[in-house]
């Protein structure tokens, strides 16, 4: 079986592949965009779709001018890592066994799968010794992960165990009703695991949470948040959330709004509902798309300022930050800051002196006595800049 990471291995240099997504409907509006752009400018290229909407619907891309081939096959139950950026990111799950009526990518991953432990191990070992100082573990349905009698839990504790040079590990998103008890305890005990949990909530209120056919209640969502605080106070979250679900009334909605400043929430990833055809949500009563939007829009004001509230209370403080690409870093719990001048792929140590309401700016190797004479303006920021700290 060949998937779209092996062909690009294979292939020649006039081989182009577009890994498609089928999440949204504009996401797969994008990727047919991005083909017919693709032909248009290399008219020579083989142009091969691979993904999610590749396999959801292949006849829709065979059709298109310029494509020469479309995998639709299912991936194998394999661990994959992907070296590119400053991160690591190790695909240790695939598939859903779940069937939410909003969503159709089942269709497109297949059923649930995880990889073999000894894989993973492996390939974070791999990552590591290639430079990567932090590790991000994902998967369609990453808190499903069960494979050779470990789950999500005991796979975190392994990897840190057998990994003690790996300087972070982090998960992406996770589904807060299926998290395993020795995950919460891994994450008040294991200072490595990074104090970030992205949850895939989606509303607020039960009887949307219910025809949405989510498996968790909003009381389920809140104890989540409050067990984990009590583990690792210093823990932020993030969620994902659909404005303008069928049915969804006014009432419903303000459900939804109460739900991100009771959980706590900082980082709000917000969409207006589009149907997916085929899925049962596409045929029940659709809320206007207008309306879905003005949600969506207010949702999000409530994350900007979950934000800056966020971001003020790191004021004062030395915090240790990743960088990356483009003059920006992350900290152990995702928060962004600017440092302009910092190569990618350093962990420095930077006091936070503010902020611009979406990142913070800071000073590196901070100390009192050299702030006033020791420090670099960069061009066009704000805040003093010094060289870049040796590697954690």
């Amino acid at each position: 079986m060949v998937d779209s990471e092996e062909l690009a291995r294979q292939s020649a240099s006039d081989t182009v592949i577009v890994n498609t997504c089928a999440v949204t409907n504009e996401a797969t509006r994008q990727a047919r965009q991005a083909i017919r752009r693709l032909h248009r400018e290399r008219p020579e290229a083989r142009i091969v779709v691979a993904g999610c909407a590749a396999r959801i619907d292949p006849q829709s891309f065979e059709t298109m001018e310029g494509v020469s081939r479309v995998i639709a096959e299912q991936p194998e139950n394999r661990a994959r890592a992907a070296e590119e950026g400053t991160r690591g990111f190790l695909a240790v799950q695939n598939g859903c066994d779940h069937s939410c009526t909003f969503c159709i990518i089942p269709l497109g991953r297949g059923a649930a799968r995880s990889a073999p432990p000894d894989e993973i191990i492996a390939q974070a070992g791999a990552l590591v010794d290639s430079g990567k100082q932090e590790i991000v573990l994902t998967g369609v349905d990453l808190t499903s992960y069960d494979a050779d009698g470990l789950k999500l839990g005991a796979l975190v504790r392994r990897l840190l165990r057998e990994l003690p040079e790996l300087a972070r590990l982090r998960l992406s998103s996770i589904d807060c009703i299926e998290a395993d008890d020795d995950l919460l305890v891994a994450m008040g005990e294991e200072e490595r695991l990074c104090p970030h949990l992205h949850l895939s909530l989606q509303a607020g209120d039960d009887l949307i949470l219910k025809r949405m056919k989510r498996r968790h209640s909003r009381a389920d969502a809140i104890r989540f948040c409050d067990a984990l605080r009590k583990a690792r106070s210093d823990v932020v979250f993030g969620a994902d959330f659909i404005a303008g679900f069928p049915t969804e009334s006014e009432e419903m909605f303000a459900q939804t709004l109460a739900l991100a400043e009771e959980c706590g929430l900082t980082h709000l990833h917000v969409f207006p509902f589009s149907p997916r055809p085929g899925t049962p949500a596409a045929r029940m009563p659709q809320v206007a798309r207008e309306i879905a939007k003005e949600r969506a829009a207010r949702l999000r004001e409530v994350g900007e300022s979950a934000l800056v509230r966020h971001l003020d209370a790191q004021k004062g403080k030395t915090l240790r930050f990743l960088t990356e690409r483009g003059g920006v870093a992350r900290a152990a719990d995702f928060t962004l800051a600017r440092t302009p001048g910092i190569e990618a792929g350093r962990m420095i140590d930077a006091h936070v002196t503010g902020h611009d309401g979406k990142a913070l700016s800071a000073i590196t190797n901070f100390s009192a006595a050299n702030l006033e004479h020791n420090h670099e303006r960069v061009a066009g920021q704000s805040h003093p800049v010094e060289g870049p700290a040796p590697r954690a």
